[in-house]
């Protein structure tokens, strides 16, 4: 694609503009989210509650009103697709785009995966009725059995030093016919949802996994952009950033995509499952796959960045972060460079409810950027809601920082 010419803006960008950053929002909505948040700057009670919500919903108490009018109103669109059409159309007014999440978590069972395939399928066909609606997102352990892909990444590990697709394609010769043909349910489901994405012209989105199941994962989803990515983006794999090996992992996927002449399409997250990670490192006696700390984190997030802006001709990327400095950082690669703030290869992402500061103020610019709206039934999003929660106790400065922008526009707005 040809790539349009601007001249580098002479002033850089700026996350502290609170009259753009809440204009969605009215001064009810405005003290909602102060209160909000000044609850989860409460670690004790975000503790407490993350464990007593996920119970209370169990033994059918009657919180889910309150779930409703609170945590739920912020972090999700709505309990059904058609729920969520009023938030879709509020943030279209403000040129901010959806990336649709069916946000329930995935359940076991050849029938709970063919029903997720189609509920996909129903997400990408709504998708394509919305026009500020570009992408979904789904998650493979939503069609695909944990402990299946947890084994193929096992077999996958017997020779490190192959090519990606050579060491899936030896691991699934080392399956059981009875593991196959399961494999190759996974696979048609996954391709099921490809042909959607592509007819729709919706991006498909697929997120990152725990590491001792994502090669797997990663190898289907190349297959899949070799197939689907050849003229326009339609999949997309994920990178967690908080992997000490991604960087070269992108590099190496880059490669392949020249060898095989299909764009590569890539989220880049730092990641959702650090803790997780280096507990089971620990507990199994391997080296932890997470990088030793946040400093280094960053550095391979921004080396992403900078890698995928300087080969937008055969990259197609999604910077999907909360941290101003790397926002930042495209935002002035693409300046210095000449790139138009609305190329079709540069899109920007965060979590509804999160970093509106950072979301509007590239919409105001002209950047091309989203929120990441999951939508379902209450009892459903519970596990997205209470990692949200944790997120924004544990991530440091987060809910300082959202509290001081909503303190700043309450003050400008006379509240």
């Amino acid at each position: 694609m040809n790539t349009k010419v601007l001249q580098p803006m002479s002033t850089s960008m700026s996350f502290d503009n609170t009259e753009i950053a809440f204009a969605h929002l009215s001064n009810d909505d405005l003290k909602q989210s102060h209160w909000l948040f000044g609850l989860m700057g409460k670690p004790w009670l975000v503790k407490l509650g993350t464990k007593l919500t996920p119970w209370a919903i169990k033994a059918g108490l009657p919180i889910k009103g309150l779930i409703r009018k609170t945590i739920f109103r912020h972090f999700v669109g709505g309990e059904t697709m058609e729920a969520s059409i009023p938030a879709i159309e509020k943030m279209a007014k403000y040129h901010v785009q959806v990336i649709l999440d069916y946000g329930v978590e995935g359940k076991e069972g050849e029938a709970n995966y063919d029903h997720a395939r189609d509920e996909f399928i129903r997400v990408i066909n709504f998708a394509s009725t919305q026009d500020n609606v570009p992408f979904m997102s789904v998650k493979v352990t939503g069609i695909a059995r944990f402990g299946l892909l947890e084994r193929l990444d096992s077999l996958m590990h017997v020779s490190p030093t192959d090519s990606l697709i050579k060491k899936y394609n030896d691991a699934l010769a080392k399956l059981s016919n009875e593991e196959r043909a399961e494999w190759q349910r996974v696979c048609d489901r996954f391709d099921l949802i490809c042909k959607a994405a592509d007819k729709a012209d919706i991006g498909f989105l697929v997120d990152a996994e725990e590491t001792w199941i994502q090669d797997p994962v990663d190898a289907l989803t190349m297959l899949m952009m070799d197939s689907f990515n050849k003229e326009k983006l339609v999949i997309y794999n994920t990178l967690q950033l908080y992997r000490h090996d991604r960087v070269e992992f992108l590099e190496q996927c880059y490669k392949a995509a020249e060898e095989r002449d299909f764009l590569l399409a890539v989220k880049l997250v730092r990641g959702a499952y650090m803790e997780k990670e280096r507990k089971r490192a620990q507990e199994k006696g391997y080296p932890s796959p997470i990088q030793p700390d946040k400093q280094s984190t960053d550095n391979d997030y921004n080396e992403a960045v900078r890698f995928c802006i300087e080969n937008l001709h055969r990259i197609g990327v999604i910077v999907a972060s909360h941290n101003e400095q790397s926002n930042l950082l495209a935002t002035q690669l693409m300046d210095t460079k000449g790139i138009s703030h609305d190329h079709p290869h540069v899109h920007f992402s965060q979590l509804y409810g999160m970093s509106d500061n950072i979301t509007y103020n590239l919409a105001a610019a002209g950047f091309s950027v989203s929120k990441y709206l999951p939508f379902g039934p209450i009892k459903d999003v519970v596990p997205y809601l209470m990692r949200r929660a944790e997120e924004n106790t544990s991530v440091g400065g987060q809910t300082s920082r959202e509290l001081g922008l909503i303190e700043k526009e309450l003050k400008r707005r006379g509240l």
